[in-house]
């Protein structure tokens, strides 16, 4: 008879709400493409469940994308189409496209030369940069709710954002609520970016970092210089084109990576995931290679999909244990694949908590929640508004959850947890 794994998720909220609440770890969040999708707006973009995604997912920005160009521009996108393989998105359609810029010269594919091509590809970087120039709800939201945690909490070490996304989200909710950060650029009439400054660790905790690791909105060339204009239509620096790997050595990019294998090869880090499927090539290399070098580092991934749509996560988790991959479904802790199965919760208080993070009819069996983007912020605020007063869950032989006193000073090693069989 095969044996099934069973993850109590108690047994790892525990661990993690203590850990968000002391402010003694050094924290890491890399928030992936997903995170917007879970803000739902209407049409006056007010906060709406019944409503469309803040900024679409890569598959529905492909659609509005393409949507949105010149019938001359379509024509020759679908051209191109059955020679981009099974489900092309818009990543594929612009690597295509500018490298038949580069390749082709003044011969013709399709009814475009070189020139004809780069041009198209710039027009695509402008339709991209309008759909994801959304701007945040005014309403509380993740976003803001995110931030309010970082700014509740006195702070040993700075919270670091790394973000593939080029919208400017993060940088409104930080400003709406008067926090500082730092995202590598400086000065005040034309900020410049400066890659010296990111090695350096110099300003206050209380200074959040914020690193956009494929670039931004309102990033732009000027006279050799990579500078911030806070403007949205400026789209010079968006390329979400398999190039920009190619071209990573160069200015900002390769300070920016660098930035997060420095994170990630600090002792006792802790780098949560929200959003990030994990299908960037680039991003997961640098990932495992950190994972592989410096085992005291842990890497949370939250992931949307259940464990079935979340393989590549998976493949990672199971080569690197210390990278757990938290799915609706189930789990991949210590390198072991399993499903979830919360435990008896040992005091009323804590199944409030539980309803924080685990969405059940009877108080068992049911799905994880934090894998939206949405939720895990709710949950990282919430860690400081609803406390377990001078008590502290552990579990028992059985898996389960037992109350112990304690004076708030213990701390859980989440790296460390693993279950059995």
């Amino acid at each position: 008879m095969k044996e099934t794994t069973i993850h109590n998720p108690d047994r790892y909220m525990v661990d993690l709400r203590q850990i968000l609440t002391q402010g003694r770890k050094r924290i890491g969040l890399l928030v992936g493409a997903g995170a917007p999708v879970s803000l739902k707006v209407n049409a006056e973009g007010k906060l709406d469940e019944a409503g469309e995604s803040l900024i679409p997912d890569v598959a529905n920005l492909t659609d509005v994308v393409v949507g949105a160009l010149e019938s001359e521009d379509k024509t020759v996108i679908d051209a191109l189409l059955p020679e981009l393989g099974e489900n092309p998105n818009i990543e594929t359609i612009l690597t295509r496209v500018r490298r038949l810029s580069q390749a082709i010269g003044s011969a013709e594919v399709h009814g475009k030369n070189g020139a004809g091509y780069d041009e198209l590809a710039e027009r695509i970087c402008c339709k991209i940069g309008e759909v994801v120039a959304s701007k945040l709800p005014e309403e509380t939201n993740a976003y803001t709710e995110l931030v309010s945690w970082i700014g509740g909490t006195h702070r040993e070490h700075p919270i670091e954002i790394f973000t593939p996304n080029y919208d400017l989200l993060i940088e409104e909710a930080f400003e709406r609520a008067r926090l500082p950060y730092f995202d590598g650029f400086s000065g005040a009439h034309r900020p410049f970016f400066d890659a010296a400054s990111i090695s350096d660790d110099l300003l206050p905790a209380r200074w959040s970092r914020l690193w956009k690791i494929h670039g931004s909105l309102g990033w732009q060339v000027e006279d050799d210089a990579i500078i911030r204009t806070g403007s949205r239509e400026a789209t010079q620096l968006i390329y979400p084109d398999h190039l920009k790997y190619d071209q990573i050595a160069r200015q900002p990019y390769s300070a920016l990576f660098g930035r997060l294998r420095e994170f990630l090869t600090t002792p006792d880090s802790l780098l949560l995931c929200s959003g990030f499927s994990f299908f960037d090539a680039h991003i997961t290399s640098v990932l495992d290679e950190a994972l592989s070098a410096n085992t005291h580092t842990a890497i949370l991934a939250f992931q949307f999909e259940p464990l079935s749509r979340a393989q590549s996560a998976i493949k990672l988790a199971q080569r690197r244990p210390n990278l757990s991959v938290y799915a609706r479904d189930g789990a991949v802790i210590s390198g072991v694949q399993g499903k979830w199965q919360p435990g008896q919760p040992p005091t009323k208080e804590w199944e409030n908590i539980r309803r924080t993070f685990w969405e059940s009819e009877d108080g068992t069996s049911g799905n994880f929640l934090l894998g939206d983007f949405a939720r895990l912020a709710r949950f990282f605020a919430q860690a400081q508004a609803i406390e377990l007063k001078n008590e502290k869950c552990e579990i028992n032989v059985e898996g389960e959850l037992e109350e112990i006193t304690s004076d708030g000073d213990d701390q859980i090693n989440i790296e460390d947890v693993a279950d059995d069989a």
